[in-house]
């Protein structure tokens, strides 16, 4: 038997569907071995994770609020990686959105709501564009590598606000290292009773409706697709690459900092080291499991922040380490990409017997 890959003229689109599905189905099969040597059930494993990220209010709206950054990362991810722009560093642009907002938040302890979360909710926003114009600059002016950059970019913003936590910034009441506490006026409310859902859920639905209306029906979003498709043929139809490639890195940076915005302003009040748990670079896992699609990118986050939320509980009841979250994450980003390669490649399998093959019809996917 002889394995062959042939290019793929178009996939249908229900075959574009079924792939993240198969690779979810494919990472649940592979984990399951890691389950079993822990001598557990894997479906009562699964069953456990599951109910407890849906099975209760507590459970759904935990789901929800892990989703929401989630989102926003993945919208970063994809929006970038569409324009040719593979920013790894969107984990540093939340960061980044969230020094922002701490700073001009602190400033703001008299103004009213409605003036002063507007304002820091756009500078956490300008902020995280920032951190992403400087790597989206060294590509477009001097060719260096986007990937290595914003990499690198992750750890010094993460540095710089472990140094004021630590330093200028510490609470002065407690001296513990974070910030202190930031005025309600700047705070997102909470939309939901008996649950901390807030105002960042509803900015993650509104960017993904954004999203989606900025690459399907405005020329900026054709401009992008056609530089991330091929950026030379791109430049003979009129279109910039460069100025194209900036406008993205700005987009997925605002994206990461609407992000942090909603991890500092939502949930913590004051900033710290730990503000995320590496949303960032989940927002990797999710975008590619979305095949870089807003309304794809929803599912995936909501998928993930399933699988985040319901591994305590999974934990809890049959002793399974909660850690085995982080394995099905990297399981489904390598099965996705693996999977995918099956959207350009159609495989055949040629049998042959002897010497003398009698071939059959070429069977393929």
């Amino acid at each position: 038997m002889r394995v062959r890959f042939e290019k793929r003229k178009q996939a249908p689109i229900w075959f574009k569907v079924a792939l993240p599905v198969g690779a979810v189905i494919l990472t649940f099969l592979l984990s399951s071995i890691l389950i079993l040597f822990a001598k557990v059930n894997p479906l009562v494993a699964y069953f456990r994770m599951f109910e407890g990220a849906l099975g209760s209010w507590l459970g759904i709206s935990e789901t929800l609020v892990k989703a929401a950054p989630l989102v926003l990362t993945g919208l970063a991810v994809a929006v970038a990686f569409k324009g040719r722009f593979y920013n790894i560093g969107v984990e540093g642009q939340l960061y980044a959105g969230a020094l922002g907002a701490t700073w001009i938040g602190m400033q703001f302890s008299s103004l009213p709501v409605f003036v002063a979360l507007p304002v820091v909710t756009c500078v956490a926003m300008l902020f995280g564009a920032f951190w992403a114009l400087i790597p989206a600059l060294l590509k477009v002016r001097l060719r260096t590598d986007d990937v290595v950059c914003t990499l690198l970019l992750n750890y010094v913003m993460t540095l710089l606000v472990g140094a004021l936590v630590n330093g200028p910034w510490r609470d002065p009441v407690t001296n513990w290292p974070q910030s202190p506490d930031l005025p309600e006026s700047v705070l997102f409310p909470v939309l939901l009773p008996q649950s901390r859902v807030h105002l960042g859920v509803a900015f993650a639905i509104a960017a993904v409706a954004l999203i989606w209306y900025v690459l399907n029906r405005t020329t900026l979003g054709l401009s992008i697709k056609a530089v991330g498709l091929n950026e030379r043929a791109a430049a003979f139809l009129g279109i910039r690459p460069g100025r194209t490639i900036v406008i993205v890195a700005l987009i997925s940076g605002a994206l990461a900092g609407l992000a942090g915005a909603g991890e500092l302003l939502g949930l913590h009040g004051h900033l710290i080291e730990t503000l995320s748990p590496g949303y960032g670079f989940t927002g990797i896992i999710v975008a590619m499991l979305g095949a870089l699609h807003p309304v794809g990118i929803v599912f995936s986050a909501i998928f993930v922040a399933i699988v985040i939320t319901g591994a305590g509980a999974m934990s809890r009841y049959t002793g399974v380490p909660s850690y085995i979250s982080g394995v099905i994450l990297g399981l489904s980003l390598i099965s996705v990409l693996a999977l995918f390669l099956l959207n350009h490649y159609r495989v055949r399998f040629e049998w042959r017997r002897g010497h003398h093959p009698e071939q059959r019809p070429a069977e393929g996917l």
